[in-house]
């Protein structure tokens, strides 16, 4: 019969700082000033003394090191996004950006809840993180969280900021014009536009977007017809394009891929063809949606995690004490071109 102390795992001992020095033959102080890059040195000593720490598997003392430089090397990133459809890109974009520094990153929901958003604050808050970047699943509402007066410094990207604060979102309108634009360059001339609920600023931002591209072009705008981010309101919104009597549309631009790929299943029942008859662009590039989508969805993408990696270099230049002018920084869109639009005259 094995034991419980026979069966118990056995883990190895962590390298001190003590047996690094004793193994590189200098004293422990040494060691610690070549492992830190301070003190007076030659270079050849301070190599051999780094190599003797990678070769014995030497990982430093995270805790003490916090305490003697101030800092915990850790962010906190709050997030409303439940489903992490724009905070987990974002978050790709601000580890990219402090990994390098040895900043880690380490994520809260705080959901849509006061009480809880206020707990996760004061838990960072608690661990001595560097500063917080705040974001969230829309760029016009302020999290449920009160975020003023910190003792720590905090970016927003993604999600309304306090005033003074330094924010960083994309260029809606910007994207929309990309959209638009690309289909003249098409040929298309009788655009569409089906985006989501009025009680979003996006929708009106990429709606007015819309109408000046094509005013500027000389061409009619369709008045846009607003619903629900879904399919279902994609599909509904064909019958309302191509159930009248007047002149069709050749190319519909959809408020985000969801209601984008509503409006190319609808198109396919009434026996329309996409791109041939109708092109389609939808926003946001979500490529679990835009690859899927029959033809592959041409889409506005948010660059979200450019975003994310702005937000953490502002986040890390604020944490090193430099000053930075407070206010909203607009980042541009880009549009990722599938099959959904056709190809211009003579390509």
């Amino acid at each position: 019969m094995v034991s419980d102390a026979e069966s118990a795992p056995v883990f190895a001992k962590p390298v001190t700082l003590r047996e690094v020095a004793a193994a590189a033959g200098v004293s422990v102080a040494t060691a610690s000033k070549a492992l830190n890059g301070q003190g007076r040195m030659t270079a050849e000593t301070r190599e051999r003394i780094r190599e003797t720490a990678r070769l014995l598997g030497f990982r430093p003392n995270s805790l003490a090191q916090s305490l003697l430089r101030k800092r915990s090397f850790t962010v906190g990133l709050l997030t409303n996004d439940t489903y992490g459809r724009f905070s987990l890109p974002l978050m790709a974009g601000v580890s990219d950006a402090l990994v390098d520094n040895g900043v880690s990153v380490f994520l809260c929901n705080v959901e849509d809840d006061q009480r809880l958003g206020q707990l996760h604050v004061e838990a960072m808050l608690d661990k001595r993180v560097d500063g917080i970047i705040a974001t969230g699943k829309r760029i016009d509402r302020h999290l449920p969280v009160d975020l003023s007066n910190l003792r720590v410094p905090v970016v927003y990207a993604f999600t309304q900021p306090d005033p003074g604060a330094i924010a960083f979102v994309c260029d809606d309108a910007g994207g929309a014009q990309l959209a638009v634009e690309h289909f003249l360059r098409l040929g298309r001339r009788r655009i569409a536009h089906v985006s989501g609920p009025a009680s979003f600023g996006v929708v009106h931002a990429r709606a007015q977007a819309y109408r000046d591209v094509l005013v500027e072009n000389g061409l009619p705008a369709f008045e846009p017809l607003l619903g629900a981010w879904s399919e279902g309101w994609g599909h509904e919104a064909v019958g309302k394009l191509f159930g009248g009597r007047g002149e069709a549309p050749d190319a519909v631009f959809c408020g985000n891929d969801q209601i984008a790929r509503g409006v190319i299943d609808a198109l396919r029942e009434r026996g329309i063809s996409v791109p041939e008859e109708v092109g389609v662009i939808g926003f946001d590039n979500w490529e679990i949606v835009a690859e899927a989508t029959r033809p592959p969805l041409t889409s506005v993408d948010m660059n979200l995690a450019a975003l994310g990696r702005e937000a953490g270099l502002a986040l890390l230049s604020l944490v090193g004490g430099q000053s930075a002018a407070p206010g909203i920084r607009k980042l541009p869109c880009r549009l990722v071109v599938r099959q959904s639009c056709g190809r211009p005259p003579g390509g």
